[in-house]
């Protein structure tokens, strides 16, 4: 799928119209797999519309593939808090970029309030999207992790060793876009990382989207109804 570059007037032919074309994509790769009960655990907020569709279709092919989020919340440097240096997933522990810590001179003890607040809006978007519900067994299944898109990895890194310690009987990342190197560094956290597209320049996971708007709980809520 051929990746334009954007004009002067700001146009581009980007690989996907938005989230649930980039999900009918993605399905298309993993119908192959021959999944067992597949899991697809979306990444919340923007990996859910691409879930929505890659569960739809395995449950049209295989008859029983589930829908559920998977939170994760990032871990911010505190002086600059959309600088990522590490990410926690519900039922695991904070995973972090250990070489940024030690390049920002940070210990993971001067991250201690930053976490108790992540683990807060953690636990509040769980209650929120699940209402109190535990996570399905991923025992003898496979688990598919979606998202998005993959830019540093932190997130998709924590949960998918959150996931990995519930025991699947296989592990998948699934995304529509990455960036090379993340994606080479994912392949030891799956089994199998299927990604439709790895461009050579990559900025953020929004430019390879037409339509990329913010999403809202109403809107991860609103899927997961519609699925189940």
């Amino acid at each position: 799928m051929p990746f334009g570059s954007p004009g002067r007037g700001g146009d581009a032919r980007l690989p996907f119209a938005d989230r649930a074309e980039a999900g009918k994509l993605l399905a298309e790769r993993l119908v192959p797999l021959g999944l067992v009960r597949p899991l697809i655990l979306a990444l919340p907020r923007g990996g859910v519309p691409v879930a929505f569709e890659v569960a739809r279709r395995l449950s049209a092919d295989e008859g029983e593939a589930e829908l559920e989020v998977l939170v994760t919340r990032k871990i911010g440097y505190p002086y600059q808090p959309e600088l990522g240096v590490g990410a926690i997933a519900e039922g695991g522990e904070p995973v972090f970029d250990e070489t940024l810590l030690r390049r920002l001179g940070l210990t993971r003890a001067d991250l201690a309030s930053t976490i108790g607040r992540e683990r807060a809006e953690l636990a509040r978007r769980v209650s929120a999207y699940r209402g109190g519900r535990a996570l399905p067994s991923v025992v003898g299944r496979s688990a598919v992790v979606v998202d998005d898109g993959l830019a540093t990895g932190g997130t998709a890194r924590a949960a998918l060793r959150s996931v990995r310690a519930r025991k699947p009987d296989r592990l998948v990342l699934a995304v529509p876009v990455g960036a090379a190197r993340t994606v080479r560094a994912m392949r030891a956290e799956a089994d199998d990382v299927v990604v439709l597209a790895v461009p050579g320049s990559f900025h953020a996971v929004g430019q390879f989207y037409q339509h990329f708007e913010q999403l809202t709980d109403e809107d991860v809520m609103y899927s997961l109804e519609r699925m189940r």
